[in-house]
């Protein structure tokens, strides 16, 4: 798993941080996501996955 984000699309939520606060962190002027583990593994890979499905705005997205 690769994990990527478009900080520009991010509505700061905050749902990533809030399902996989390893993986994700908000920019603190902006509230933009940050991916923190952009190849996370185990459970932050599970989390992180949930944490895509959640994103409201698609700013966070799983590549191949």
């Amino acid at each position: 798993m690769r994990l990527e984000a478009s900080p520009e699309i991010c509505v700061a939520s905050g749902q990533c941080v809030l399902t996989a606060p390893g993986v994700f962190a908000q920019d603190e002027q902006s509230g933009s996501v940050v991916v923190l583990d952009a190849e996370p593994d185990g459970e932050a890979a599970e989390a992180a996955a949930e944490a895509v499905d959640l994103c409201p705005s698609g700013a966070i997205r799983v590549v191949r």
